[in-house]
């Protein structure tokens, strides 16, 4: 199994695999695909211990897509599967409905912004806190309003963006919110009215909605510190997946589901 494992999350040739196992290239090919026609074994995180949650999705090559959930305390693998679309809710429900029947009861998930990964997780789960990632509204926010805004409307949204990493208190979460109305008693119905179609305003409008969506969900860890402020535990992860991955890339699409089972399995942190 060891070297299987190798092969798996270290991207291990299969002519380096018969110099270290001793088994023969032919073989090395016959087992591996007897183990990837099989799925792992149970994931060892038992869902009744989880509270905190990190959840989020990743395209390898569209549209074959990896979805995640992890322990945001222990930053382990809960749960991972590929071919989950993050946009569609029968395959969102059938990831996480199982983890209802194995006792999944969590406070809190993290999460970016996909509307239908929150409508699931509120359907399923309406008691658990969804914290927005910070990260993602600020990262998205400055793109779209640019790097030099040439409007005063835009200047001044983007400096609001750019203080959504920096609310560390109450006191700090009632100026930022302040920061906003101010801005949306000037601007809001003023931007929201026009219809002027260009790609920069259009953006603007973008960013000043996905603003006032999120602001309801930004700041609960300042009421629980526990709640993660961001997804990055899983950024990182995805990273390491796809750069050992890059070294399979020719698996049969039958394989490829099992391999990152097993990959989620051998490689939960």
């Amino acid at each position: 199994m060891a070297w299987f494992r190798r092969w798996i999350v270290e991207g291990y040739s299969i002519r380096q695999l018969a110099l270290q196992s001793g088994h023969s290239e032919r073989k090395l090919h016959r087992l591996i695909s007897k183990f990837l026609a099989d799925a792992p074994p149970t994931p060892v995180l038992d869902p009744r211990s989880v509270q905190y949650l990190l959840f989020d999705g990743t395209f390898l090559h569209r549209p074959h897509s990896i979805v995640v959930l992890m322990d945001a305390q222990v930053r382990q693998v809960l749960r991972g599967q590929f071919g989950v679309r993050e946009s569609s809710g029968l395959e969102l429900r059938a990831f996480f409905e199982p983890l209802i029947n194995e006792g999944l009861s969590p406070l809190s998930f993290t999460v970016d912004g996909n509307r239908q990964v929150i409508k699931i997780l509120r359907a399923l789960w309406p008691d658990a806190v969804i914290q927005r990632c910070l990260v993602h509204i600020q990262r998205q926010g400055l793109s779209w309003c640019r790097n030099s805004p040439k409007t005063v409307y835009a200047r001044q949204l983007r400096k609001i963006f750019s203080q959504i990493t920096k609310i560390d208190t109450i006191k700090d979460r009632e100026a930022f919110i302040e920061l906003v109305v101010t801005w949306e008693s000037r601007y809001g119905e003023v931007i929201a009215a026009r219809r002027e179609t260009g790609l920069v305003f259009s953006d603007v409008k973008r960013a000043r909605s996905m603003l006032l969506l999120a602001l309801s969900d930004m700041f609960h860890y300042l009421d629980d510190p526990q709640i993660p402020t961001t997804t990055n535990g899983l950024e990182g992860y995805f990273s390491r997946l796809k750069s050992h991955y890059r070294q399979h890339r020719g698996l049969s699409p039958q394989k490829r589901a099992n391999y990152f089972a097993w990959y989620f399995h051998f490689t939960p942190r």
